[in-house]
């Protein structure tokens, strides 16, 4: 039986070190969620990626995402797929570690419907039940 991880928004993965990478449709929903035309939300709140084929949103001084403020994610429900995908469509060695999802065993079905929800949300905005 395959495992989902039920995030629990613990925000241990905002505050990992490595880059967001953001998309062209992330970015004008991102943009549109805080009331900014685009390129004023991609000078506010994105970088060039370290390999120079696109943009990553910045960090805090702290390493932080830009959009983690406290314990929440400022942008949830538009937050881009790389974050909605952690840990169930990738991640690393250990990672259990530090985030703090809840592994369930779920049947294949449940599975492919979870993954689709989740992939489905981040092309729609909306938020996965």
């Amino acid at each position: 039986m395959p495992i989902f991880f039920e995030c629990q928004r613990c925000t241990a993965c905002c505050r990992w070190p490595g880059q967001v990478r953001v998309s062209g449709a992330e970015i004008t929903r991102l943009a549109a969620f805080k009331n900014l035309c685009e390129h004023e939300f991609i000078q506010q709140f994105t970088r060039l990626r370290a390999d120079r084929q696109g943009l990553a949103l910045k960090e805090q001084a702290d390493g932080a995402c830009i959009f983690l403020e406290g314990e929440n994610c400022a942008v949830q429900p538009v937050k881009p797929q790389q974050c909605r995908e952690f840990p169930n469509l990738w991640n690393f060695p250990g990672f259990e570690k530090t985030c703090h999802a809840i592994p369930r065993e779920v049947s294949d079905a449940e599975y492919q419907r979870r993954i689709a929800t989740m992939k489905l949300a981040g092309h729609t905005g909306a938020i996965p039940p």
